[in-house]
């Protein structure tokens, strides 16, 4: 091919492209506008994509806002949505502004997945495991549609109530802890502005406190029991002695290893509050001394159940209905080792070290004093008054 050639099939070609470029060299599009709606058009793309816009004064300047591909919605519904834009932009709102903000806000669905995918890894097991329950069951839909700022202390007012009367007052407070958990991570992470946690305005549940105190008839009736209980339910029934003398949780025990064993001490790796150490009384290191260990095995209490807690629980339902404390829960063996602490004068610090809180108002709520107890106080500090004033 010739120079010639060339020039002209360049020129042909040229010659067919022309009218898809403007005088500054840019393809061209074109808006065909419609003469009922004002500002409603159809703009064609010189890739073929044909879009409905709206175009309009909003706040002194001339806008343009796309409102879909005309493949996808008919020109009838579009002109709907164009005079609603129009009424909405009359009444001082801005769809431009809504669709920017709607790019930089996330939605709670869009937050809610994020804020997990960030801090469910770190986690503990069992913590994932409990609040992934309660995702499933009451999170995911709780502000369906809502942008996360659109969330108001009203509407978590409102959503904890419901869910209170629909799942309880347990489960209503868990969940609105995660919720406000995850706004105040909102709040860190520059979503939301400083102090605007809707969920800070969430008044928990009251739950009845149950305290239920074993008695000194009782606690040597029930030591009787567990002793006796041991030649035949060794594992279990050891548990619960160890409970009572120790005011350990029922999972601390249970998943106790003999790496954890430290002389008078239990080095736990692992605890509802993290890694902390119990301080072991005579009796219970005793105890812990005497079980038989197998080699290889590093469980203190290996049993073949795949849950042992439930192992625990089923035979304390048993044991506690033969010696007639039906009314005493495993974990008021917790509660009891608390007040015992408290009537010999331990202070609340001491008793929340012994306890592994992490507060002194989880402390609070364990030592208890029975009511002989408070009476007998009461008598002490009349007499004195009484000395006092003659």
């Amino acid at each position: 091919m010739t120079s010639y050639d060339l020039k002209r099939v360049i020129a042909e070609e040229l010659a067919r492209v022309e009218n898809r470029f403007d005088q500054f060299g840019k393809p061209e599009r074109k808006t065909v506008f419609d003469k009922v709606v004002p500002g409603f058009g159809v703009r064609s793309h010189v890739s073929g994509r044909n879009v409905y816009i709206l175009q309009t004064r909003i706040g002194g300047r001339q806008r343009t806002v796309t409102i879909g591909n005309a493949a996808v919605i008919s020109e009838a519904v579009a002109k709907d949505v164009a005079r609603r834009l129009i009424l909405r932009i009359e009444l001082g709102m801005n769809p431009a502004d809504e669709k920017k903000r709607s790019r930089s806000m996330p939605t709670y669905a869009q937050f809610l997945e994020y804020y997990w995918n960030a801090l469910s890894p770190t986690w503990k097991s069992s913590t994932r495991t409990t609040q992934t329950y309660y995702r499933k069951s009451y999170l995911n839909n709780a502000f369906d549609n809502k942008f996360l700022d659109e969330i108001e202390p009203a509407d978590a007012i409102r959503w904890h109530a419901r869910l209170t009367r629909a799942a309880g007052p347990g489960a209503a407070n868990r969940t609105s802890e995660i919720l406000r958990a995850m706004f105040n991570k909102a709040e860190s992470w520059g979503y939301l502005p400083e102090h605007s946690n809707p969920f800070n305005a969430v008044k928990r549940n009251k739950r009845r406190k149950l305290e239920r105190f074993l008695t000194p008839q009782e606690m040597a009736r029930l030591g009787k029991a567990l002793i006796e209980a041991r030649e035949e339910h060794l594992l279990p029934a050891t548990v619960i002695l160890l409970l009572a003398l120790t005011g350990c949780r029922r999972g601390e025990i249970v998943n106790l290893k003999w790496s954890e064993l430290s002389g008078r001490r239990l080095k736990l790796d692992d605890s509802k509050t993290g890694p902390r150490i119990v301080w072991l009384g005579k009796n219970a290191q005793t105890i812990l001394a005497c079980l038989p260990r197998k080699r290889d095995e590093k469980r203190v209490f290996p049993f073949d159940q795949k849950n042992p807690g439930n192992v625990v629980g089923g035979f304390w339902a048993q044991l506690r209905t033969e010696i007639g404390l039906e009314d005493v829960r495993l974990h008021d063996l917790r509660h009891n080792y608390a007040s015992y602490a408290a009537r010999k004068s331990e202070t609340l610090p001491m008793i929340g070290s012994l306890l592994g809180h992490a507060s002194i108002g989880s402390t609070n709520r364990y030592a208890h004093l029975d009511d002989g107890t408070l009476l007998e106080a009461a008598d002490r500090i009349g007499e004195v008054i009484e000395r006092a004033i003659g």
